[in-house]
């Protein structure tokens, strides 16, 4: 039951952070996705065609450096005991965006090019998260970065639901899972477009401090 409830507990953690680490490089970073990638793809392409951006490739180097972060969670993984140690050093990553974001402010270099440096980095902070849920499913409810299939689950579980009423245990429970990471995502997207708009990047420090509370606490249980 503890198990259980651990696993409800993080799945809303990994949600909320994905979904406020997406939408404060969105709002503060030049509209760089740093938790669904591929959405940097149709960003690319929008501001070619439309002619506004003259850095727009950025946005595609977003695609390797995730890759990479994957591939590095994926070795993390092999040389760790601890599932949750991918999550530390997300934390460390994130923490580190937020502190230099605050260091490049205040030398007074916060330039476009200090900015992509540290949605890059947000990037592959991302991007071990993702190599979290792809090695170790058990852990949460779902995927906690990209809610497409989420939200597909959620509309089979209903549609049961629906049909059967809820005497379809299964569906039901499957359900209320799948409403857990879609919500947390939106709380973290709501989150994440506040203090991107009023406090920029150096608020990444914040779910930097959680994932790293996060591991401290299922390390001592």
């Amino acid at each position: 039951m503890e198990m259980q409830k651990n696993i409800w507990y993080v799945t809303l953690l990994l949600t909320m952070i994905a979904g406020y680490c997406d939408t404060v490089t969105f709002v503060a970073a030049d509209s760089i996705f740093s938790a669904h990638v591929t959405g940097n793809f149709i960003v690319f392409a929008y501001q070619i065609i439309k002619g506004s951006d003259a850095h727009a490739w950025i946005k595609l180097l977003t695609f390797p450096v995730f890759i990479f972060a994957v591939i590095v969670g994926g070795r993390i993984a092999l040389k760790s005991v601890n599932h949750y140690t991918i999550l530390f050093w997300e934390g460390i990553v994130l923490v580190l965006c937020g502190i230099a974001s605050y260091v490049f402010g205040y030398l007074q270099i916060f330039s476009e090019w200090a900015i992509y440096i540290v949605a890059m980095t947000t990037v592959f902070a991302m991007g071990l998260q993702n190599a979290f849920g792809k090695l170790f499913a058990k852990e949460t409810h779902g995927p906690t970065t990209m809610m497409t299939g989420n939200v597909t689950q959620a509309s089979l579980d209903l549609g049961n639901l629906i049909k059967n009423g809820t005497n379809d245990a299964d569906s039901l429970l499957s359900f209320k899972k799948q409403l857990v990471t879609i919500l947390g995502f939106l709380t973290g997207c709501f989150l994440g477009a506040v203090a991107g708009k009023f406090f920029g990047l150096g608020t990444l420090l914040i779910p930097g401090l959680a994932m790293i509370i996060c591991y401290c606490y299922h390390r001592n249980n």
